[in-house]
């Protein structure tokens, strides 16, 4: 990273007008999975922003997430659409090892809990209903514990699907069922299925195949960005009970993931990627999401999501619909921009590193200042600040859009943004896991 600290230091870098970044590298292959929050890659390459920067873009669809990773490490993509714990997990060398940064983070929210109908059916006596007998939300996962022990009594594992050991959708199915007192289970270094002592096994499945794995009877119910929550909906096979806005009120989702080497060897090329990328985030949610209906149409191609766009349009155009036709607001469902959700905030690191520990994935206790230098490590908010300074002193963007955090961490979590009602501070990782119910804490390990 000697470059880019080079380039950070030097205060003419900082004043360089729009199109003035000389790039290292003017070809460029990113990757990326079909889901609607690679938005931010589709824009940008589509309202002309990578070429603005000099920058010509091949965007290409991974057929899972490791394969995806396993590309970035090895060079063969320059950068990815990534799960938020795919740089974390490589870079402290949990699966696929690699030194993984990121400079951008892709969005808020956006992932949401689908259970069949069967399932549905099951839990619909244990929920509450308002004075109009529509069912409260948020739905807590309390309500599908009977259902889960009635599995149990009948001799049938409940299974769940997510989409990668340490994606978000595995941490948020894991936070929603431990709130509701469901053991999700724990990994260990010589058990690494995740379902050790659990109450629901959890396994992988890509996220396009969640509803047809849904329908077949294989899994019982998956946590998933969208659009696949959504299809279920249409499809007739499943009902979104809860989002993860519900779980944990703007909560940070997918990141843009380079290799540190690539970040070292083109520091302006970094710079100009994360500048079109915080044009493109901007472009998404500006005048109250006013271009989303343009946006939809885009990921709707075959070429991105290849979704159909009445299906996408559920979600990304501000509603969410959970059982068939009760379709509520949901504003703050996919957020790109707003609320600071780009900037790579250290906290939203240590709260990926914390589910880690939470889960067993990290088996051994650590101290507060080993989750401070991890983060540190791996989000970049100082590279941001550069892109984003220029994009302010050229005019782009007005400086009333941005909010740096000088210390990059994100003001605590307050407890009535959480379903569990645990407030999270990222400064006292110790002190959060301890304040946790279900799960590893303090200098527990797996079998103790």
């Amino acid at each position: 990273m000697k470059r880019i600290a080079a380039l950070l230091a030097t205060t003419a870098f900082l004043a360089t007008p729009a199109l003035a970044f000389d790039v290292e590298k003017d070809e460029l292959t990113l990757g990326f999975i079909k889901l609607t929050d690679m938005a931010p890659l589709a824009i940008a390459k589509e309202k002309g922003f990578f070429e603005d920067e000099g920058l010509y873009v091949t965007l290409e669809a991974q057929s899972n997430w490791k394969v995806l990773l396993d590309r970035v490490i090895a060079g063969e993509l320059d950068g990815a659409h990534m799960l938020a714990g795919q740089p974390i997990a490589a870079t402290i060398g949990y699966g696929t090892k690699g030194h993984v940064i990121t400079p951008f983070s892709m969005d808020l929210n956006g992932n949401g809990i689908t259970v069949s109908n069967e399932v549905w059916e099951m839990m619909k006596p244990n929920l509450e209903t308002d004075a109009d007998g529509k069912i409260k939300h948020p739905i807590s996962a309390a309500a599908l514990k009977p259902v889960i022990e009635k599995f149990k009594a009948e001799g049938k594992p409940f299974n769940m699907g997510m989409v990668f050991p340490v994606s978000t959708h595995n941490y948020e199915l894991r936070y929603w069922l431990a709130a509701g007192g469901i053991n999700p289970g724990l990994y260990s270094p010589d058990d690494v299925s995740g379902q050790i002592g659990a109450d629901a096994l959890l396994s992988v499945t890509p996220p396009p195949q969640m509803p047809a794995t849904l329908e077949a009877g294989t899994i019982y119910g998956y946590c998933v960005g969208e659009p696949w929550n959504q299809a279920a909906v249409f499809k007739g096979i499943g009902v979104p009970v809860v989002t993860d806005y519900e779980i944990w009120k703007n909560n940070p989702e997918k990141v843009f993931g380079i290799t540190e080497t690539f970040a070292d060897e083109n520091p302006n090329t970094t710079l100009a990627l994360t500048r079109a990328l915080i044009r493109a985030a901007q472009w998404l949610d500006a005048d109250n999401n006013a271009n989303r209906a343009e946006a939809v149409e885009i990921l709707s191609r075959p070429e991105y999501v290849g979704a159909d766009a009445a299906v996408i349009a559920n979600s990304m155009t501000g509603t969410f619909e959970y059982e068939k036709g009760d379709k509520r607001d949901v504003p703050d469902f996919n957020v790109f921009f707003r609320y600071n959700a780009t900037f790579p905030y250290y906290s939203d690191a240590v709260w990926y590193l914390t589910q880690m520990r939470r889960w067993g994935q990290i088996a051994e206790a650590h101290d507060d200042a080993w989750y401070d230098e991890t983060a540190k490590s791996v989000y970049k908010p100082e590279i941001y600040k550069v892109a984003a300074q220029s994009l302010i002193d050229d005019g782009t963007i007005p400086a009333s859009e941005f909010d740096f955090d000088e210390d990059g961490y994100r003001a605590p979590t307050p407890a009535a943004d959480i379903i569990d009602g645990v407030a999270y501070d990222g400064k006292t990782p110790n002190a959060y896991l301890d304040s946790l119910t279900i799960g590893l804490k303090g200098d527990e390990t797996v079998g103790q």
